[in-house]
């Protein structure tokens, strides 16, 4: 994705751009692409990774996903259902299926979170418990 004169280009950050606005690691942006949950967008003449704004949405719906506990497969099959989704060319029968499963993982991110209130819920109990007998 090394530019050239008179090309358009979207605004580019380098990795660490991307890291430090999305509260991530380098190494966990490299491990992502490793793993093929995301791609930048290209790459300098150098080697260098390069993002773009919608990579950056991308990272963010991925972060979003992690504390609640989805794995790598489950983050790879919302990436691609979003992938089509967003695709104005994309078949009527693919963008249908990708919706139902859009929203079954709407459904399944709705329990786990509801999981995770209660164990918070649990937590701030022990706290005041805790406090209550400890001053």
């Amino acid at each position: 994705m090394a530019q050239g004169a008179g090309e358009t280009t979207d605004v580019v950050m380098h990795i660490g751009e991307v890291a430090a606005r999305t509260e991530l690691s380098l190494r966990s942006l490299r491990h992502w692409e490793e793993v093929g949950l995301l791609q930048p967008s290209g790459r300098t003449d150098g080697g260098f990774r390069l993002y773009t704004e919608s990579d950056v949405d991308k990272i963010l719906v991925i972060r979003r996903m992690k504390p609640l506990g989805f794995s790598l497969d489950e983050m790879k099959a919302v990436m691609s259902d979003l992938e089509v989704l967003g695709d104005p060319e994309a078949d009527e029968s693919d963008r249908a299926a990708a919706q139902q499963r859009i929203a079954d993982v709407r459904t399944d991110a709705t329990e786990r979170r509801a999981r995770l209130v209660r164990q918070l819920e649990m937590a701030d109990e022990f706290i005041g418990l805790l406090g209550a007998r400890h001053g």
